[in-house]
């Protein structure tokens, strides 16, 4: 890499006049490439457009951080309740989404609800019991890691619960999301979606990758093979339970760097935030990215 950069200086002073733009453009690529993502990019082989993108979606996301940092303050200060639901199909990107979104957060400020399996005591409850105790106090952000359209779409598909306590569920749930928020607490409902190509590709990532095993779970075994299934159920989910004042966002997940920008874009855009006029940069957010189902 040395002789790389000294054999351009030597190009410099032989070529005083001449070539001055051809080695702006080595000098620019080289610094992409000497990047985190530069790098990484090199060992994944990509083009180096792709690399470019994936840099400038993280120099966006340092910007966006600090905006979520202001609407973290802004909650606070004034006491709100935000909720904010991650759904999607498996590999998705909904964890990897949240921990960008939490990164620079405050610890204090905010909780992560990824809840497992119902114990043996909570199938025996009421059925958003368990879910009701992760709701944001005063002052908080709770990032919902999958939620309770669970019931909408996997528990009926692998039998996890009866036809008549799914009816019931997709009766209920608009009334109770209505009631949350007529309580107060700001509901943003994201579903992030992938084509079937993409998904195949991330769960043979996560088969071979040790970083990426520990994902894998005995439920993903059973739904790879389920694809039009669910997409029967999150159709039937869409049309009933996006309404006009909580509706679904769905976000284009295929690229990830992409989708994690654009989604942070539109919930910073939606909330009132001190300082959101001040921000550097633009909290329009990608309209071919990110959908409402409506739309």
């Amino acid at each position: 890499m040395k002789d790389l950069f000294k054999n351009i200086n030597l190009l410099k002073e032989t070529c005083k006049d001449c070539g001055k733009e051809i080695i702006h453009s080595i000098e620019k690529d080289l610094n992409l490439l000497l990047t985190k993502d530069g790098i990484k990019g090199i060992v994944d082989n990509k083009k180096l457009s792709k690399i470019e993108k994936d840099i400038k979606c993280e120099e966006e996301l340092e910007l966006l951080q600090v905006e979520l940092i202001k609407l973290q303050e802004w909650v606070d200060d004034n006491n709100k309740r935000v909720m904010i639901i991650f759904e999607g199909r498996d590999t998705a990107g909904k964890s990897s989404a949240i921990k960008r979104f939490i990164e620079h957060l405050n610890p204090r400020k905010f909780k992560v609800a990824a809840l497992s399996k119902p114990t043996e005591l909570e199938v025996g409850q009421y059925f958003f019991q368990r879910y009701f105790v992760h709701l944001p106090n005063p002052g908080e952000i709770v990032f919902f890691d999958r939620s309770w359209y669970n019931r909408a779409i996997i528990e009926p598909l692998l039998n996890f619960c009866t036809k008549k306590q799914y009816e019931h569920f997709m009766q209920d749930v608009p009334q109770l999301e209505k009631s949350i928020t007529r309580d107060g607490i700001i509901i943003i409902k994201l579903w992030f979606e992938i084509d079937r190509e993409t998904q195949l590709e991330r769960f043979e990532q996560r088969l071979t990758n040790p970083l990426k095993y520990w994902k894998l779970s005995p439920v993903d075994e059973k739904i790879v093979d389920l694809w039009d299934k669910i997409t029967a159920y999150k159709e039937k989910m869409f049309k009933t339970t996006h309404t006009k004042d909580l509706p679904w966002i769905i976000i284009d997940g295929n690229d990830q760097k992409v989708a994690r920008v654009e989604a942070i874009k539109y919930v910073l855009s939606q909330l009132p935030y001190d300082g959101k006029d001040e921000t550097k940069i633009s909290l329009k957010y990608d309209k071919d990215i990110v959908k409402k189902y409506a739309d």
